[in-house]
């Protein structure tokens, strides 16, 4: 589990051909790793992968070829990521709970300065965009960050200069794509809602 504060911008620094996927390494640029070890979870702008190997600042993991296909950023040697380590329980939740587990990819329609901030206006997949909603929060590239507005399937939001400057979020353009991942709550509340008109027929 984590929660969309990003703690460091690494790159890809080699991808290694696997028989159904990829082997990563990954500069982490800074990341305090003292506190990590093989098998723990570290989000890959808003990816979740397992840490399988270590060489001083350089992590490596195997990504299979599903999460690939599923996913945009983890695909070319020089690709920026937003790093994020696995929440403990005793830690601040500082954005809201995200996953690691990618609800789709969508598109960047505008990403233009206001004032001092950036708002960026992301067209998201039809299967995910009822999640979405004003107000809440949504995950972009590993970001926690709150809808402002809504219509159809397009969303904005507004990017301060801090996280502008602390995350990949910066290089994005019209036309380019980046990971979303819905509210958690989002996700139980339409499950329950669902469970309960399939039940009432039977206990009518």
């Amino acid at each position: 589990m984590f929660s969309g504060i990003v703690a460091a911008v690494g790159r890809i620094e080699h991808i290694e051909p696997l028989t159904d996927g990829v082997r990563l390494t990954i500069d982490t640029n800074g990341l305090d790793l003292s506190d990590v070890v093989i098998g723990d979870s570290i989000a890959h702008s808003g990816v979740c992968l397992t840490v399988v190997g270590m060489d001083g600042p350089r992590l490596k993991y195997d990504v299979s070829r599903e999460t690939l296909n599923c996913t945009v950023g983890l695909e070319a040697v020089g690709n920026e990521v937003n790093l994020e380590k696995a929440l403990r329980l005793a830690d601040r939740l500082g954005g809201h709970l995200v996953t690691g587990h990618v609800d789709g990819v969508g598109e960047v329609l505008r990403f233009e300065p206001v004032g001092e901030s950036h708002e960026l206006v992301v067209r998201a997949p039809a299967e995910i965009a009822g999640y979405v909603a004003k107000k809440g929060s949504i995950t972009v590239n590993g970001v926690s960050l709150t809808v402002n507005r809504v219509g159809g399937r397009d969303f904005s939001v507004n990017l301060i200069p801090h996280t502008v400057a602390m995350t990949n979020l910066k290089h994005l353009a019209p036309g380019g794509r980046v990971n979303l991942e819905i509210d958690l709550i989002a996700r139980y509340v339409e499950r329950m809602l669902a469970w309960r008109s399939q039940e009432a027929p039977h206990n009518a």
